[in-house]
């Protein structure tokens, strides 16, 4: 069984212009956000091998929220340059070419290419994973190489705006 978490990084602030895009940090909503989707993970008993996040920081700040957040250490935040602005076949021959070690990755990134990839799985359309939102996708696959669509398992989708969920 593989289990792939689809993390959109949370609400990114745009207050100082001097930096860009690449390095935006994280609001104070996002900081709130991301602790509460982190919450909510932690109460379903998710617990993610690693957590493999874009590098821009408000990716890596909502991965070191969602780590902290599971009571996991900040080792298990690997930044992946690779996943910034990636679409989403880019970001599924990544997920590829996991380790079959790991059972459970968390993967923190962008839209467009975050929704994309969660329409190829998800039983139902997206029409876009909010900031902070989670799309969990288990598979019933022995490798990260065999998942698909026909080998989903369970399925679930869940932003912070979320009233049925929080």
């Amino acid at each position: 069984m593989k289990t792939l978490f689809l993390v959109r990084h949370a609400k990114s602030s745009w207050k100082d212009p001097r930096l860009s895009d690449h390095q935006r940090p994280l609001n104070k909503r996002g900081k709130k956000a991301a602790s509460e989707m982190a919450r909510r993970l932690k109460r379903l008993g998710v617990k993610p091998d690693v957590i493999v996040s874009s590098d821009a920081r408000r990716a890596l700040d909502t991965a070191a929220a969602m780590a902290e957040g599971l009571g996991l250490s900040k080792e298990v935040v690997r930044p992946m340059p690779e996943l910034y602005g990636a679409a989403s076949k880019e970001i599924l021959e990544i997920v590829l070419r996991f380790d079959d070690n790991w059972q459970q990755v968390m993967v923190v990134g962008h839209n467009p290419g975050f929704t994309e990839l969660a329409n190829r799985f998800y039983p139902h359309f997206i029409a876009n994973v909010p900031t902070a939102g989670v799309v969990e996708l288990r598979f019933d696959a022995p490798s990260w190489r065999h998942i698909r669509r026909d080998n989903l398992e369970f399925s679930r989708f869940d932003f912070p705006k979320n009233k049925e969920s929080g």
